[in-house]
């Protein structure tokens, strides 16, 4: 398989500050420091290859050199060591507007900059319609882009990069930005380009589209390259790794938080703590959509109780009411409790989507009739990705598809 990129040992280094002593005072007290410490290597050593056709992510946290990568793939950046090889006319989409003119209109930019792109006079010509239809600025052609709106300058820039027929078309996740209805024409558009043979690049924090679109990824961090495959494989280990490294933030915060006390309302049992439980039965932070997940309640009864109702409800971090069953509801006799204890409520595969999410205990006697502890929203859980493509929405159906032919 031809490469239509690739990068081979490049480094690339910046200066945190100028050198130059801006007073005669500077000049006799910076004499004899290190300059090496100015200095800053937003990449270190990255090597990969990018196959002809291929959709191809660069992920990583900010600061993680993505962009100064792109921008040494794209020729705007020369790299201090190690080379780019690119065979093929590139296009780049890297900033809002960038290379626009704001005192000239949309129509005399889109020319200047399908010019500047290698484009011919009648090659624009024949391919203008088709940006100003995509970009959706007509009313506005003849404006200045100085009076366009952010939507309008990401929808111009984007629509002009990809109809210059670009063999190579580099994206540093401006796409983002754009409404949901253009983000979707914009993928579309993507599909096509891809279908046709065009190689694309791009960085995002968009996991999904990692997984679902791209063929291959490179993960870095700090500079240095962590891990380089295809697209889902990339995004998985990621992720946990980011999953993992919330987790440990949680839980040393947790641990320096006062223990939540025994409430003693005066009740005959009474709620003591509330915990979140990962596969292996360990406290967790947060939990990861699809594993297994289990709710323990922790009371203490002053006096023995006969059957009992534990209770939950689950909301999303907007109030919406998602979930709520209680063990009178599913079937499940509590029997005779008194003193301390726990009663787990356990979850095979999590359907909740990612994101922030809030939980309601109760704890009832076996009639319904008394709640003896009703904690409203009191517990909070992140719900992470964990690899794979999670369904929209706030919960997983965890339907079958079955194809009748």
């Amino acid at each position: 398989m031809s490469h239509k990129i690739v990068v081979d040992g490049v480094s690339k280094r910046f200066r945190l500050q100028a050198d130059r002593s801006t007073s005669i005072k500077e000049l006799f007290t910076r004499r004899g420091r290190d300059r090496s410490a100015d200095e800053f290597w937003a990449l270190r050593d990255v090597s990969l290859e990018i196959p002809e056709g291929a959709m191809y992510a660069l992920i990583g946290h900010n600061g993680s050199g993505k962009s100064t990568l792109l921008r040494c793939i794209a020729g705007i950046y020369q790299p201090n060591a190690g080379e780019v090889r690119v065979d093929g006319r590139i296009s780049t989409l890297l900033e809002l507007g960038a290379g626009f003119h704001p005192d000239l209109s949309g129509r005399e930019n889109i020319y200047m900059n399908a010019t500047m792109l290698g484009m011919s006079r009648k090659s624009i010509d024949r391919v203008f319609d088709d940006i100003v239809a995509f970009a959706g600025v007509e009313r506005f052609l003849d404006s200045p882009v100085k009076v366009y709106s952010t939507g309008m300058y990401v929808r111009l820039g984007f629509s002009v990069a990809v109809h210059v027929q670009p063999e190579i078309l580099i994206i540093d996740e401006v796409i983002a930005v754009g409404d949901e209805q253009f983000q979707r024409r914009c993928f579309d558009h993507l599909y096509t380009l891809r279908r046709d043979g065009t190689t694309i690049v791009v960085v995002t924090h968009g996991m999904a589209t990692v997984e679902s679109m791209c063929d291959g990824a490179a993960w870095l961090e700090r500079g240095v390259i962590q891990m380089v495959g295809d697209g889902p494989e990339v995004a998985a280990a990621y992720l946990k790794r980011v999953n993992d490294a919330e987790a440990a933030t949680r839980e040393s915060v947790s641990q320096s938080e006062p223990t939540r006390e025994v409430r003693d309302l005066g009740e005959a049992i009474t709620l003591t703590d509330v915990e979140f439980l990962d596969r292996s039965g360990n406290p967790m932070a947060s939990a990861i959509h699809g594993d297994p997940f289990t709710i323990r309640i922790h009371f203490h009864a002053s006096e023995p109780l006969e059957d009992p109702v534990f209770g939950i409800a689950l909301f999303s971090a907007s109030g919406i009411h998602l979930t709520g069953t209680n063990t009178q509801i599913d079937a499940v006799p509590t029997g005779r409790v008194v003193g301390t204890g726990s009663i787990d409520f356990h979850v095979p595969s999590l359907p909740l989507t990612p994101g922030e999410f809030e939980l309601s205990v109760g704890i009832s006697d076996k009639f319904v009739q008394h709640h003896f502890v009703r904690a409203e929203r009191e517990w909070r859980i992140a719900v992470r990705h964990g690899g794979g493509l999670p369904p929209h929405g706030l919960m997983d159906l965890r339907g079958e598809w079955r194809i009748r032919r």
